[in-house]
């Protein structure tokens, strides 16, 4: 059998599994508690394989283990950036939020304001966060299917992200979150199994010496001892400097408020079983980051990364799918074949449950915030809500296709670092000061919302990497004055700074009442079913 024959049919075989997996969910998804949180009926074991499953996405197993393959130690504080975010969103936001909201980021933050301008802001944010990680899985798709079956024309990497954009949507307007979640877990398991088996096997090329590896790829790519070291990347000069600070920055904080993450908190019963969750969660993705190091560096030992070569040209995005095909005997071996096709098929997989949950989560607060708060002043009937989440799935899923095709040429690593930076200066100041700062209030949660949000986008529209640069969407085009291109060192303190500003600015009578019992729900879990609109 040839590779492109296995590949497509263990392609065809993942989508069977998690179609069967939405249809199986549907039968189970009865109303709005359901389609939004599950039930609340998963375990902290299954709600910790899921939120790893939901958190390693392409932009972890291709994007990370590429830019590491390209960029050595600077490629690695990807991952660094990415575990220690982690860490950041458990201890300052994680447990309260669930705690103290119903379904959706907005439900905790409108619990002491007003519920229209917070939620339209809310979910403004969480639809343009949402549709900024969603690009990154559709232009791994592509990149990855292109590879796999030889289609290297632009028409069939087109075709692909289509065709994942449309099963995005079947899985969330078909399973809701039972469905989401069941195929994540399923994901969360190809994913570990399939790293595993090639750190392992990379490590077997170097007799399970790690130092004789790291050698073997500073040796390979020509750099010698300053692949090893901090610089070859964002060393280069001042303004490189200040962009690793930025994306830092952007990384580290992020994940405390990226919506499709922290609604993973919903579905679980009690805080005990989120806590349960979080450590579960906490070993699977630090083990997985781990295994990065061999993914990236045995790409750098093993394959040709050189400016012209398939990696490079890929963004990096091709370094696990190729290092597989080469441990496992090389180009036009079985062995090769076999592996290049299934750590291609669990890399698909991972993309199919990361842009399911993304997709759930936008079309929910569009659905929940908007629909059923703002358009309807909170007499929506649970049907027409699900309905309406639908229909936005749809949209989302038609809007994120059509952005994600001039976007192929781009590391989708650096990719997600952009929505980490959205996230973190639009809803994490927001979230921080309605969870800590009992003066709080309307007009500074909006303006934190807004601000950041406006900020972080302008600041890419304006960046090299929309325009003015080899690697830009706009390569015949050129009107970037902003030198960085993560704008999370700017843009994160504007939202902290107008969420103060607009608080000490607003006449909105005191709120330290609705303060005190949002701090109860939040420490204790106290209501935490209940509806929170008042």
């Amino acid at each position: 059998m040839s590779s492109d024959t296995l590949t497509t049919l263990l392609f065809i075989l993942v989508v069977l599994v998690t179609v069967g997996i939405t249809f199986w969910a549907s039968r189970q998804t009865k109303g709005a508690a359901d389609f939004y949180a599950g039930g609340r009926g998963f375990s902290g074991f299954q709600n910790g394989m899921a939120i790893s499953g939901d958190y390693m996405s392409a932009a972890s197993f291709l994007g990370i283990s590429g830019a590491i393959a390209l960029f050595g130690y600077d490629g690695f504080l990807y991952s660094i950036g990415f575990l220690v975010a982690w860490l950041v969103a458990l201890l300052l936001v994680a447990e309260l939020l669930r705690n103290s909201g119903r379904y959706t980021m907005a439900d905790q933050l409108a619990y002491r304001m007003r519920q229209r301008p917070v939620r339209t802001a809310a979910a403004t944010s969480t639809v343009v966060v949402s549709i900024f990680y969603l690009l990154a899985q559709m232009v791994g798709a592509g990149a990855l299917v292109a590879l796999l079956l030889g289609a290297d024309s632009d028409a069939a990497k087109n075709l692909t992200i289509v065709i994942v954009g449309l099963l995005m949507v079947f899985y969330v307007t078909v399973g809701g979150m039972k469905g989401t979640t069941w195929v994540q877990i399923v994901k969360a398991v190809l994913l570990m199994g399939g790293t595993i088996l090639i750190t392992i096997l990379v490590l077997a090329k170097f007799d399970f010496n790690f130092s004789e590896l790291l050698g073997a790829a500073a040796s390979n790519t020509g750099k010698g001892d300053a692949f090893l070291q901090p610089g070859l990347k964002y060393g280069i000069d001042t303004t490189s400097k200040i962009d690793f600070l930025s994306l830092g920055l952007a990384l580290v904080l992020g994940t405390a408020g990226l919506p499709h993450i922290l609604i993973r908190f919903y579905t679980v019963p009690t805080a005990k079983a989120a806590r349960t969750s979080v450590l579960w969660a906490i070993g699977l993705i630090g083990a997985f980051y781990l295994m990065t190091l061999a993914l990236g560096f045995g790409a750098a030992a093993l394959l040709d990364t050189g400016p012209e070569s398939e990696v490079a040209l890929s963004g990096g995005n091709l370094a696990s799918p190729l290092l597989a095909e080469a441990v496992g005997g090389g180009d036009g071996t079985t062995g090769g074949a076999v592996l290049l096709a299934l750590i291609s098929a669990v890399a698909f997989a991972t993309i199919l449950a990361v842009v399911a949950g993304l997709t759930l989560t936008s079309a929910s607060s569009v659905a929940h915030d908007l629909y059923a708060t703002v358009f309807r002043r909170g007499q929506a009937s649970e049907r027409d809500e699900v309905r309406v989440a639908k229909i936005a799935a749809f949209v989302i899923g038609g809007i994120a296709i059509l952005l994600a095709i001039p976007a192929q040429k781009l590391n989708i690593a650096f990719l997600v670092a952009l929505a980490f930076a959205v996230a973190a200066s639009a809803n994490l100041p927001s979230l921080i000061y309605n969870l800590f700062w009992r003066r709080f209030n309307t007009r500074g949660a909006v303006w934190a919302i807004y601000g950041g949000l406006i900020a972080s986008v302008g600041l890419v529209f304006f960046s090299p990497v929309v325009s003015g640069s080899p690697t830009a969407l706009f390569t015949d085009h050129d009107w970037s004055w902003f030198p960085l291109s993560n704008p999370g060192i700017i843009s994160i303190p504007v939202g902290f700074f107008l969420g103060w500003l607009g608080t000490v600015t607003s006449n909105e009578p005191d709120t330290a009442e609705r303060y005190t019992e949002l701090e109860v729900r939040a420490l204790t879990g106290a209501g935490a079913e209940k509806a929170v609109i008042h």
